[in-house]
């Protein structure tokens, strides 16, 4: 467009009723090139806007039913308890019980919605050391088995020795401690069996997280890391949780450069991987 300009001022200085008329069809050309342009460019910040707005508020959205179910729990049971509708020592118990379970489930919300955000905005301060992968398994864990305690399960470990990363070792076995909690959440109460798989090529690390549950259909696998997004089967069994899980494990990963995908046929087992640039080995 510039060039066309300039070569119309030229033409213009020179004269001549031809150049006159060349000068015309340059000059309407380099218009109708901006017109386009301008409509293009402003199409598009248009639509990125209009996009932007609309996950906006849809996110609004979601974070707004997400604290407003357990709230409307908590309001209900105090009012019950405030008027004395219960007479039952056992009722009021277990309604002081909900009461604490909901205001935990508040609590963990909040945190998430926190962590997540430090991480997208890249607020989090990430350490950058050489971490074994041995020690982010053990941290991970040791953070479940808080979660199954009491309980039964078939969990099979193994990791390559001398496998490093570079990182910071306690998001990096939060990430995995979530995959972890996911697994132990939608696998059968009765026969639980989980693997966890840490090895390596010549430039990845791999961690995988796999187990016998229900699997995840198709279609949901491709939203199963977006805030909120909750598979059919935590409908199905009535698990509680705030859909933020498996959305921290993808900001971690992607914040150490790496990639987390999952594998399922949809109707049994699910593998949740961890794909992390390989480092120097740890000593």
């Amino acid at each position: 467009m510039v060039l066309m300009t300039a070569i119309g001022i030229i033409l213009l200085a020179i004269g001549g009723s031809e150049s006159m008329a060349i000068v015309g069809g340059i000059l309407v050309l380099s218009f109708c090139a901006v017109a386009i342009a301008g409509y293009t460019v402003g199409t598009i910040f248009v639509t990125r806007g209009a996009s932007l707005a609309a996950v906006q508020n849809e996110f609004l959205s979601l974070v707004s039913h997400e604290v407003r179910t357990p709230l409307t729990s908590i309001r209900l049971f105090i009012d019950t308890l405030r008027e004395e509708r219960v007479k039952d020592p056992e009722e009021k118990r277990r309604c002081l019980a909900i009461i604490q379970q909901e205001l935990g489930r508040l609590e963990i919300l909040v945190d998430r919605l926190i962590d997540l955000s430090k991480i997208e905005h890249r607020h989090a301060a990430f350490d950058h050391k050489i971490v074994a992968v041995d020690d982010i398994v053990a941290d991970a864990l040791a953070a479940f088995a808080a979660m199954k305690v009491g309980n039964e399960v078939d969990l099979r470990v193994k990791v390559e020795p001398n496998l490093a990363v570079l990182g910071d070792r306690a998001a990096l076995a939060q990430a995995v401690g979530n995959l972890l909690g996911n697994a132990w959440k939608y696998t059968p109460a009765q026969g639980k069996q989980i693997d966890l798989v840490a090895s390596a090529d010549a430039k990845h690390i791999s961690i995988v997280v796999g187990d016998n549950g229900a699997g995840i259909p198709r279609l949901e696998q491709e939203t199963i890391f977006e805030k909120f997004r909750r598979g059919s089967a935590a409908a199905q069994r009535g698990e509680l949780g705030t859909g933020l899980g498996l959305a921290i494990v993808r900001a971690v990963v992607e914040a150490h450069q790496g990639k987390v995908e999952v594998k399922s046929d949809g109707s049994h087992g699910a593998r949740f991987r961890i794909l992390l640039p390989r480092r120097k080995e740890a000593a």
